[in-house]
């Protein structure tokens, strides 16, 4: 039996189970294939804030950013590095200078669940019975999170829409040294032992599970490169590794944390759902069965933060802003279909 079963060895499944294992509960980490081997593993990790001038999205980031900046350096500094960023706006009009950082992406989320029990599925099957979830008929937890991005929703229920958004990575040799971190049309890394990484969000239309044709890697190393030039004079360059992967994103651009709504169970109710205030504790849930995702760009900036955030929840019951509720979802699904 253990405490908690998440599927999805992402960032954000990752985190959640360092999270866990902190508090010395038995964790056990389910991916169809291996740890960080999807869009959390082609990202760049770069740990930044949101530029912009306002708006809850921006102040979640803001908060996340400084979390997390803490969070690396004090727990895993052999795999931070903290650089200046410049962020210049695409028609060169601002920039902006700020301390910033990035991690190893692969070795971040490898590190986080070390000492977690680890099973490569592609999980099928969850029933709940008397306060236990079975996952696959074979597995059994207390408690469970659904970490799995874009990828196929393991509940099926038709508010939750996530938008996969399709990220490629390059690492490339080259004489040219970059001692900052550079975002405008795509994010370049600072130099190390002669390699920098380019990488960038991007083709919001290429999905893996719907595409009836591979992804190009060859047309997407060179649209990386070509707008990495406009950036930075690159010379002898050469491309020694791809990676690629679906990041995850909600239609208004928050994330998604904490429990999701029994769509069925909740419109038997009868309730009256056509206004635009309502309680959110009127609906029915999954009961112990929670999410996290919709991270988007910012997964490295926001997984350690709302990673704790659910862990608090979970264990103490501490409340989480109910604008990040999947509840927000369901409403306004339900406002448009109910008959």
């Amino acid at each position: 039996m253990y405490d908690i079963a998440i599927v999805g060895a992402g960032i954000n499944g990752s985190s959640v189970a360092y999270e866990f294992l902190k508090q010395n509960k038995k964790v056990i980490l389910f991916d169809q294939d291996t740890i960080a081997s999807g869009g959390s593993g082609a990202a760049g990790a770069f740990i930044s804030p949101k530029f912009a001038t306002s708006g809850e999205l921006k102040d979640l980031l803001d908060e996340s950013f400084k979390y997390s900046m803490h969070f690396y350096e004090q727990n895993f500094p052999h795999l931070f590095t903290k650089a200046p960023l410049i962020h210049t706006e695409q028609d060169n009009s601002q920039s902006f200078t700020i301390e910033s950082g990035m991690v190893n992406a692969e070795a971040m989320c490898k590190a986080l669940c070390k000492g977690v029990e680890f099973i490569q599925l592609r999980v099928e099957s969850l029933v709940y019975d008397d306060g236990i979830w079975t996952i696959d008929n074979k597995y059994k937890c207390k408690n469970i999170v659904l970490a799995t991005g874009a990828y196929k929703q393991i509940i099926n229920e038709p508010y939750i829409q996530i938008r996969g958004i399709w990220g490629h990575r390059i690492d490339v040799k080259t004489r040219t040294q970059n001692k900052n971190i550079l975002h405008q049309f795509v994010s370049i890394s600072p130099s190390k032992d002669g390699i920098i990484s380019i990488g960038a969000t991007h083709d919001v239309h290429y999905h893996p599970q719907t595409a009836t044709q591979a992804y190009d890697v060859q047309n997407g190393r060179k649209e990386l490169l070509e707008k990495a030039s406009r950036m930075l004079d690159l010379e002898d360059v050469e491309v020694i590794k791809d990676y690629m992967g679906l990041r995850s994103g909600s239609v208004d651009y928050m994330p998604l944390l904490g429990l999701p709504v029994l769509s069925k169970e909740t419109l038997e109710k009868g309730l009256r759902l056509d206004t635009k205030k309502i309680n959110y504790d009127i609906f029915n849930y999954y009961p112990n069965l929670y999410m996290i995702n919709g991270n988007g760009g910012y997964g490295f900036v926001l997984a350690p933060y709302l990673a704790n955030i659910l862990c608090a929840h979970i264990l103490y019951n501490k409340a989480i802003n109910k604008r990040l509720s999947p509840a927000r979802f369901f409403h306004r699904w339900a406002k448009k279909n109910r008959k």
